[in-house]
């Protein structure tokens, strides 16, 4: 056989391969821009509804409040901004059927109050006929709540400000940690390190179960639609989730929304910047000339050398911990 009946053979025989993994490595570009796309607009809408969280819902707190406990956020305005931008990055913005089936896809979205949170998800009800309905709708403002061994429990808030029930008296007190410790039975907050180390615990443990739950509920209500994709909360990093007790805020869900043979899932946390992150400083013990990081409020002289958003950071950058509570002790 000659060379050229050769190279015509395997011309035919593989150039419908060649054409098919050409068409398929375009495909797979396609979705990548796709995704990309999507995601930039997930996060988008989520920092510009997260951005609007700090205009208050009602004139007398916009000005002068004495604590953060009289912020109080306005989930509505801040689901409009998160809607429309998502919307626009989409490029659904003029299209209102494409945004209501848009919403099939978001199983959740959640807004972190001060001393609490809501949910935004596919709830069903009774119309006014007997028919049932689904629609997305808030829940109620759930409490970050957290009960002892003994029956007391407190209602925490997203600094030290916390209602507290205590069971023996049975009495119900409110006010910053430092104010009640020695007015309660409650010991958990006589215990400063110990107050904050459960209080971030039971926040993200309440918002992650009702965001399970909800999650999983939209595959049962999704389901009567024709949308049979098997919703779930996704595996989030525990730093993300303490990222969520320090301010208030929005999360947001996107889950089997179809882009070619494939499906997108991401989420998104923004913050609205009321409660503000402590700032780690990294000084010079004069005496040991030993390298330390503390939190900017500690009442320590050493010299200041940088300054820090986290004790990663610093930890990173060669200083090892200095207790605020303890000063003798690192």
């Amino acid at each position: 056989m000659k060379i050229t009946d050769l190279a015509i053979a395997f011309t035919a025989i593989f150039f419908p391969v060649f054409l098919i993994l050409g068409m398929r490595s375009d495909s797979l570009e396609q979705v990548r821009y796709v995704e990309m796309t999507y995601t930039s607009a997930l996060r988008t809408a989520v920092q510009d509804g997260a951005a609007v969280l700090n205009v208050n819902e009602a004139q007398q707190y916009e000005a002068a409040y004495a604590s953060l406990k009289y912020t109080r956020v306005d989930k509505e305005q801040a689901l409009e901004a998160f809607s429309r931008t998502l919307y626009h990055n989409m490029g659904i913005g003029e299209d209102p059927v494409a945004q209501e089936a848009l919403w099939w896809y978001i199983p959740a979205v959640a807004v972190i109050d001060y001393d609490g949170y809501y949910v935004y998800a596919l709830q069903d009800y009774e119309g006014p006929g007997g028919e049932s309905l689904l629609q997305h709708q808030w829940t109620p403002k759930i409490p970050f709540a957290w009960t002892d061994g003994e029956g007391s429990s407190v209602h925490f808030s997203l600094d030290e400000y916390v209602e507290v029930y205590e069971s023996g008296s049975g009495r119900w007190l409110s006010g910053f940690r430092s104010e009640l410790a020695h007015d309660t039975s409650v010991t958990l907050l006589g215990d400063k390190d110990r107050f904050d180390q459960v209080r971030r615990r039971a926040i993200v443990n309440a918002v992650q179960e009702d965001l399970a739950y909800y999650i999983s509920r939209h595959n049962e209500l999704a389901l009567r639609n024709g949308v049979s994709y098997r919703f779930a909360l996704p595996v989030i990093p525990q730093e993300e989730w303490m990222n969520t007790v320090d301010d208030v805020g929005m999360m947001a869900f996107i889950q089997g929304l179809p882009i070619g043979e494939q499906h997108y899932n991401n989420y998104a946390l923004g913050g609205g910047r009321l409660v503000k992150s402590p700032v780690y400083v990294g000084g010079v013990d004069p005496v040991s000339g030993l390298k330390y990081y503390y939190r900017s409020s500690c009442p320590y002289t050493f010299e200041a050398m940088e300054v820090f958003p986290g004790p990663k950071a610093a930890a990173a950058a060669g200083y090892m911990e200095r207790s605020c509570s303890n000063p003798g002790v690192i």
